[in-house]
């Protein structure tokens, strides 16, 4: 039994490869929620989604968003009679944020994600980090507080960032069970302080994962992110934007980490945060890249 601990793109990537070569029935992946919110009536859980749609062979893998070969009507008719939507959501995607907010006003989250992913023939486990509302709101020096998805779509990540805030919320039912029943955890290649950070720094989870086998893919070449704004995040928490800092984010829990043989000069500084780093390819841009990374974090 694996537990994986996932954001958007990056881990879904990892993930893709890790059900190539293992039971998919034996994963379990906790799922960030500080991203979740309500838009034109649907309830938007976007890393849950990613990963779903991921396990479940329909990720629109041109934007690790949204379901492949979606259409947009609905989104063009809404825009047509003046109604701004920031996030390009697709019919199909509609349907299963709009399920959610349905469900959701009877079920908890943790319910309704276990009644959508069988509905989508998913044999994994997938547990949304926690059952409560969250928010994510990025402090910035040119326009303040601002929403995340305002910070990634309208201005375009270019802002310089002083803050991450979100909320604390408590742990799905099912969270600390599930690490505790795993016999190794993996943190993908997620955004380590909006996707993993919010997951590790629930109440209990930090002592759960001190337990076990931890290994983390880092999401950096250098002091480069291979998506999203992960460096200017890790320079609001004080973090190095590197695999230098990745380890000293996760120190208190983390056993391995595996970086790009681009960065295999930080070996050793990394050892002397955590116990090992392995060197390897971490780009993944075919399914072979990612079920060799995949055949590392199972080892």
């Amino acid at each position: 039994m694996i537990t994986i601990l996932s954001g958007g793109t990056g881990t879904p990537k990892l993930i893709q490869g890790i059900k190539e070569i293992y039971p998919e029935e034996k994963i379990t992946v906790i799922v960030n929620t500080v991203e979740n919110h309500y838009l034109s009536g649907g309830y938007i859980a976007a890393d849950i989604d990613t990963v779903m749609y991921t396990f479940a062979d329909m990720i629109d893998e041109e934007f690790w968003y949204g379901i492949k070969g979606d259409t947009f009507t609905i989104r063009e008719k809404l825009i047509e009679m003046g109604t701004c939507e920031l996030l390009k959501i697709g019919d199909m995607d509609r349907a299963i944020e709009l399920q959610k907010a349905i469900l959701l006003k009877d079920y908890t989250l943790t319910e309704v994600v276990e009644f959508q992913k069988n509905k989508l023939g998913i044999e994994a486990t997938i547990i949304p980090m926690s059952d409560e509302d969250s928010e994510i709101k990025i402090i910035t020096r040119e326009h303040g507080e601002i929403d995340f998805h305002e910070f990634l779509i309208r201005y375009q990540c270019e802002c310089e960032v002083l803050e991450v805030k979100y909320d604390n919320v408590s742990p799905s039912p099912k969270l600390i069970e599930a690490i505790n029943k795993s016999d190794k955890v993996i943190i993908g290649p997620s955004n380590p302080i909006t996707s993993i950070r919010p997951i590790t720094t629930i109440e209990g989870v930090e002592q759960a994962l001190k337990d076990k086998e931890v290994i983390a893919v880092s999401p950096f070449v250098g002091k480069s992110a291979f998506s999203g704004p992960a460096n200017k995040f890790m320079s609001s928490f004080g973090y190095e934007s590197s695999s230098i800092g990745v380890a000293k984010l996760y120190r208190s829990f983390l056993n391995k980490l595996v970086i790009d043989n681009q960065d295999e000069s930080s070996k050793e500084e990394i050892e002397k945060i955590i116990p090992e780093a392995i060197v390897s390819n971490t780009f993944m841009k075919t399914l072979e890249d990612k079920i060799n990374l995949a055949k590392i974090v199972l080892e």
